[in-house]
């Protein structure tokens, strides 16, 4: 296995792209990280995507995509693990380089939401739940996660203020990062307002519909093209990469308050790394809901069973706190393209070890990690990066 290095990052804006379609999203961030890494023609392409035949029409979009980036001919493929999509297919660029098939891979993760109703796109979000037991029963998606988070404030006997802190930090984190669709802080008193969606999750704990699109270049970290990243404007390495499955359907766990897919995606991802979660300088966690980033921060070893909002009102999860996460917006503020969203949580955490997240900065950071989750808890993908010196 060779050592593989990120040696390319780029990124759309998050928002509303009402004027940019699928393929011109993933058009943009593949060439911004060609262009960065010094790279004309990679060996291959992968796209993380969830939704693009549901809400676009369109599949096949390995070919259509890499046509489209002026890269006909290459190997080209869409991956998808529902909202785990983008990690899923950065995990599978990782195994190509790692593994001498190819030298230098792109990966890009891209989703187009907005274009449809949101009745299409709840819909449509539900297929990541399990269709027979869950979906097909009318539970929407933000519903199942209710249904946790409404369990979880009963077990550990938490009120729903608990969980403002991952919101709040999120949203100031978002209003540093130029490409966050929510570049504005909120306070405790708007998070208590919030208009409920699924009791008890309200507007404030869930991450938005959005479009946009993120994407990476891999290469061996011993290249010349490594080299070259490494003096321009430094350079990751992949320490661990895990990914772990749970059941679709939350009533088939043994504990559908521990995700067991986090817990040992991520002590897999540690084993590889050969660090501890005390090693960690920042974590880019799954915040799709409130609840889900305490059910992370719990199983990833971040904070022990029914404790993990506690290190959203003791401020430990802020930039300057034990263990930073959402550090440019999360899902929750700098938004959920779910198919990209686990390619924008890698190109933030290069980011942040390049020294590269402006006002974000976290200090001194080290060793990153990015943690993207499918469905309620079903797939559960981790990365583990190290800046290079």
């Amino acid at each position: 296995m060779r050592d593989v290095a990120i040696i390319g990052i780029g990124q759309t804006p998050v928002g509303e792209h009402w004027e940019r379609s699928l393929r011109h999203l993933a058009h943009d961030a593949v060439q911004a990280a060609l262009e960065e890494a010094g790279v004309e023609r990679p060996d291959a392409l992968y796209v993380g995507n969830m939704l693009s035949g549901e809400l676009t029409g369109q599949e096949h979009l390995g070919a259509l995509i890499a046509d489209f980036a002026g890269l006909r001919g290459i190997e080209a493929v869409k991956i998808e693990a529902a909202c785990g999509s983008g990690a899923a297919a950065f995990r599978i660029g990782y195994i190509a380089v790692a593994g001498g098939l190819h030298d230098v891979v792109v990966v890009v993760g891209v989703e187009k939401m907005t274009d449809s109703p949101s009745e299409v796109i709840t819909s449509a979000l539900a297929m990541a739940a399990d269709q027979e037991y869950e979906a097909g029963q009318g539970v929407s998606f933000v519903a199942l996660n209710a249904l946790l988070m409404r369990r979880y404030m009963y077990e550990y006997d938490v009120p729903h203020d608990a969980f403002a802190g991952f919101a709040i930090n999120a949203h100031r984190n978002a209003a540093g990062n130029p490409n966050a669709m929510f570049q504005r802080p909120i306070t405790l008193e708007a998070y208590r307002q919030a208009p409920m969606i699924a009791d008890p999750i309200n507007l404030l704990d869930s991450s938005p519909i959005c479009d946009g699109a993120a994407a990476v270049v891999l290469a061996p970290a011993d290249s010349e093209l490594a080299r070259r990243a490494r003096q321009k404007h430094g350079l990751v390495r992949v320490m661990g990469s895990a990914i772990v499955t749970d059941s679709v359907a939350i009533h088939d766990r043994r504990d559908p308050l521990f995700l067991e897919a986090v817990f040992l995606s991520s002590q897999k991802a540690y084993a590889q790394a050969g660090v501890r979660p005390s090693d960690i300088d920042l974590f880019e966690l799954h915040d799709a809901f409130s609840i889900t980033a305490a059910l992370s921060l719990e199983a990833a070893g971040f904070a022990r069973r029914g404790k993990g909002t506690l290190l959203a009102m003791d401020g430990e999860i802020s930039i300057e706190g034990r263990i930073p996460i959402s550090t440019m917006g999360g899902l929750k503020a700098r938004g959920h393209p779910v198919g990209a969203t686990g390619i924008y949580q890698i190109v933030e955490v290069v980011q942040q070890l390049t020294g590269r997240a402006g006002p974000n900065q976290v200090q001194d950071a080290r060793i990153g990690m990015a943690q993207n989750v499918g469905g309620s808890g079903a797939t559960a993908i981790t990365h583990i990066l190290e800046a290079l010196d």
